[in-house]
């Protein structure tokens, strides 16, 4: 026959009355047990992750459209008409001829009535850096 023993009582049949071995509070007056609120820490988790990769994909779009800017103007300028072996850090000047055609040359717009495309440099890579 089973024991009677009430609710606010720790009592098994194999070890007797152990509320003082256990790891959590067993009398009415304790505190209350609590489960942590996984979900919401997950939740906050995963929007500041987000949030970060957002920024971060940001960041790398407006870098690739710089790099995709400059591949299009050295695209434009090594296929462009010159007569001459271009220096390394000096400043160069494309225009459009008459039939619309690029070509780089060492005089600026203020000398001459062409159609300036823009400004570059040679930099040590052999990279146009546009300037204006």
């Amino acid at each position: 026959m089973k024991k009677e023993v009430p609710d606010n009582v720790v009592f098994s049949d194999e070890k007797g009355y152990n509320a003082s071995f256990l790891p959590y509070a067993t009398s009415v007056g304790a505190p209350a047990i609590k489960v942590d609120d996984i979900a919401a820490w997950k939740g906050r988790g995963v929007h500041n992750v987000n949030k970060e990769f957002e920024s971060k994909f940001a960041e790398l779009k407006v870098e690739y459209q710089k790099l995709m800017e400059e591949y299009h103007w050295n695209e434009i300028i090594y296929n462009a008409k010159f007569s001459f072996e271009p220096v390394i850090g000096e400043i160069y000047h494309l225009y459009n001829n008459a039939d619309g055609n690029p070509f780089l040359s060492l005089i600026s717009p203020s000398e001459w009535n062409k159609e300036h495309v823009g400004t570059f440099l040679l930099n040590s890579n052999k990279k146009w850096v546009a300037i204006k």
